[in-house]
C-alpha cells in the first residue's frame, strides 16, 4: 500500500502505473489533539481551495456518506463510525481513480461495518474507481472482492476469492474450519441513516 501511494520505494521489482493516477487515501486511523478546535467542515477544507465549489463539493460528499448533520461538529467529538465516514468522505474529494483503504470499518461494531462496506461498494461502482483494501476480516474479503492478495511477510497465494480460499497456503494459515463461516449478505433496495432509520429510495 505505501508503494502505491509513493510513500516508499521498491526495493525490487518494477511499478507500472497510469499517469498522474488520482489517488484516494483512508488511513486505519487519525490521531487528532483532543484540545485541537477543528470541525468537520474546516478538517475536510485542509489541502482544498476554499471556494464555493469546493465547500459544495464536501456538503456533496457529507450527504453521500449520509453524515450532513456532522458539518460543523467538532472532529474529536464523532464516534469512530462516524470519523471513518468523515475519512472516507476526504478520501472521495479527489473523485480519485484509485481509492486505498486501510482496514476502513476498523474498530466499528458488526452493523456499522457492514453499513460501510455496502458505502464503499456503491460508491466504486457510481465512481467507476478501483480499490485496493488492507482488511484482516475474512468474511469481508471472501465476500466481497473480486480479488485476494493473501500476506504473511510474503505473497502466500492470490487470485479470485473461491480459488484463494482453497489453496494450500491458505488453508495453512487459517484453515479449512474459516472456509466454512456463513457470511451474510445484507441486500435491499434501501439504506439507512445513522440511527437506523429506512430512507426512502429515489423514484419509489
Amino acid at each position: 500500500m505505501r508503494i502505491a501511494l509513493a510513500l516508499i520505494s521498491a526495493d525490487k521489482g518494477s511499478v507500472v502505473k497510469k499517469p498522474k493516477l488520482r489517488l484516494g487515501y483512508m488511513p486505519q486511523k487519525l490521531y487528532i489533539e483532543s484540545t485541537l478546535p477543528l470541525t468537520v467542515k474546516r478538517f475536510l477544507q485542509l489541502g482544498q481551495k476554499v471556494l464555493r465549489k469546493e465547500i459544495n463539493e464536501i456538503e456533496k460528499k457529507l450527504s453521500r456518506m449520509q453524515i450532513h448533520h456532522l458539518y460543523n461538529q467538532q472532529i474529536t467529538s464523532l464516534s469512530s463510525g462516524e470519523l471513518q465516514r468523515v475519512l472516507l468522505a476526504r478520501a472521495l474529494l479527489r473523485n480519485p481513480e484509485l481509492l486505498v483503504l486501510d482496514e476502513p470499518a476498523r474498530g466499528g461494531d458488526l452493523s456499522g461495518q457492514s453499513e460501510l462496506y455496502e458505502l464503499i461498494s456503491s460508491v466504486k461502482e457510481e465512481q467507476g474507481c478501483g480499490v485496493l483494501m488492507i482488511s484482516h476480516d475474512l468474511n469481508l474479503v471472501m465476500s466481497s472482492t473480486d480479488e485476494v492478495v493473501c500476506l504473511n511477510k510474503h505473497v502466500c497465494c492470490h487470485g479470485r476469492p473461491d480459488s484463494v480460499s482453497n489453496d494450500p497456503a491458505y488453508l495453512k494459515l487459517f484453515g479449512a474450519r474459516e472456509n466454512n463461516i456463513a457470511v451474510y449478505k445484507h441486500q435491499h433496495s434501501h439504506s439507512h441513516d445513522l440511527k437506523r432509520n429506512i430512507l426512502p429510495v429515489a423514484g419509489k
